[in-house]
C-alpha cells in the first residue's frame, strides 16, 4: 500500500510518499521560520495562510520526486493533532478533499505518534519493547512503548517543556527565533561550568519533568551579571547559553536513563525537534553505552515536523491491522489529544 501522508500541525507543510513494504519513497518540507522570525515566534494565522500556499506546489513536487501520480496512492494519512486549530484544518481539509476527489480513503494520524515512531525510519532501526523519550516543540514525555499503538506514560512535563526552555531562555539571551538551535549555537563559544544552574527535579524520584524554574534561573543569572559587572559581555552570553544547554540535557538524560533502569529495557529512543541537539546525543550515547544500553535517535531532517512520520506511521498502524483506512467525507481536528488516547 502507497500512502501519502500530510503534516500541518504548526509552522511546517511537509508531504511524503510512504510505501508499507518499502518504506519512505519520498519526502518534502517547507519550514515558516523565516517568515515568523519578524514576530519572534509562531503567527497562527500568518501559518494557516502558507500552509494553503505551499500543500499542493508541495504535493506536486513529492509525487514526482517518488516517480508516481495520485493514481499510485492508495490512501491519504493526515495529522488530525494536536496542534494549532487553523493549521491543522489546512492538512485535513486538503487530504480529506484530495482523498474524496479520487476515491481514495483516509487515515487520521496523531502528531505524537508521527514523532514516537520516527526513529524506526533510522538505520539500524530499534525493535520492541523500548523507553521513548518526546522532546517536540510544547511536549516533553517518557513512554514506554511496547508495540505500535501499545503506549503507557512513565513521566511529562509539570509546566514549561524542554523546548520551551530552550526558546524561552535564548530570548532573555537576545537570540533569534528560532530559538532552540540559535542557543546551541551559541552555547559552542561558551563555557557550560562557569555558571551554576538548577538541575529541576532530578531528585524527585518520578519521570517528570519541570523546566520553568530554570527559565527563572537564567534571568537571575542575567540579572547578577548587570548588577555586578555593569554590563552583560558577548562572552557572558555564550556562558549562560552553555550552561542552560547542559542543564536541559542533564535533565533529559537522568530522567531518561532512570525510566530504562525502572522499566528494565535495554533500548531508548528520543524523537522530536530537541532529538537534533548534538550535545543531548552525545551525552545520550555515551551514558546508554555505559549502562549496557543503546540509543537510536531519527535523521536528523526528521526529527523536525514532517510528512514522513505521518505517512510511515499510518503505515505501522494499517501493518499492526490496528487501523484501517476509511472513506468517510467528514472529518475533525483535535488541537488537544493524549497520545494514549490512540492505543490500540
Amino acid at each position: 500500500m502507497k500512502i501519502l501522508g500530510y503534516e500541518s500541525s504548526c509552522d511546517e507543510t511537509g508531504v511524503a510518499v510512504v510505501c508499507t513494504e518499502q518504506g519512505l519513497i519520498a519526502h518534502g518540507l517547507h519550514s515558516q521560520i523565516a517568515m515568523h522570525r519578524a514576530f519572534g515566534g509562531v503567527v497562527p494565522e500568518l501559518a494557516s495562510r502558507d500552509h494553503i500556499r505551499r500543500v499542493l506546489p508541495l504535493t506536486q513536487q513529492v509525487l514526482a520526486d517518488a516517480g508516481m501520480t495520485l493514481d499510485d496512492i492508495d490512501a491519504i494519512a493526515y495529522t488530525a493533532g494536536p496542534g494549532l486549530n487553523g493549521a491543522l484544518l489546512v492538512g485535513a481539509s486538503f487530504a480529506n478533499a484530495l482523498a474524496w476527489a479520487r476515491g481514495i480513503p483516509t487515515i487520521p494520524i496523531h502528531h505524537l505518534e508521527g514523532h514516537l515512531l520516527s526513529p524506526l525510519l533510522a538505520q539500524p532501526a530499534p525493535t520492541f519493547p523500548f523507553v521513548a523519550l518526546l522532546v517536540s516543540g510544547g511536549h516533553t514525555q517518557i513512554m514506554q512503548v511496547d508495540g505500535v499503538g501499545q503506549y503507557r506514560l512513565l513521566g511529562e512535563t509539570l509546566d514549561d517543556a524542554a523546548g520551551e526552555a530552550f526558546d524561552k531562555s535564548a530570548k532573555l539571551l537576545g537570540l533569534s527565533y528560532p530559538g532552540g538551535p540559535a542557543l546551541a549555537a551559541l552555547a559552542q563559544k561558551g563555557d557550560p561550568e562557569r555558571i551554576a544552574l538548577p538541575r529541576p527535579m532530578v531528585h524527585s524520584g518520578d519521570l517528570d519533568f519541570s523546566f520553568s524554574g530554570l527559565k527563572t534561573a537564567v534571568l537571575t543569572a542575567l540579572r547578577k551579571m548587570e548588577k555586578d559587572q555593569g554590563q552583560v559581555t558577548p562572552q557572558d552570553h555564550a556562558d549562560l547559553a552553555a550552561a542552560t544547554q547542559a542543564a536541559i540535557v542533564d535533565v533529559l538524560a537522568i530522567k531518561s536513563l532512570r525510566a530504562l533502569k525502572q522499566s528494565g529495557l535495554k533500548r531508548l529512543v528520543v524523537a522530536g525537534g530537541v532529538g537534533a541537539n548534538q550535545r543531548l546525543r552525545d551525552h545520550l550515547l555515551s551514558e546508554t553505552r555505559r549502562m549496557g544500553a543503546q540509543v537510536y535517535f531519527p535523521p536528523v531532517s526528521l526529527c523536525t515536523d514532517n510528512g514522513a512520520m505521518i505517512a510511515f506511521a499510518a503505515a505501522q498502524r494499517v501493518k499492526a491491522g490496528i487501523q484501517h483506512p476509511e472513506m468517510d467525507p467528514s472529518f475533525k481536528v483535535r488541537p488537544r489529544w493524549d497520545l494514549e488516547d490512540v492505543a490500540s
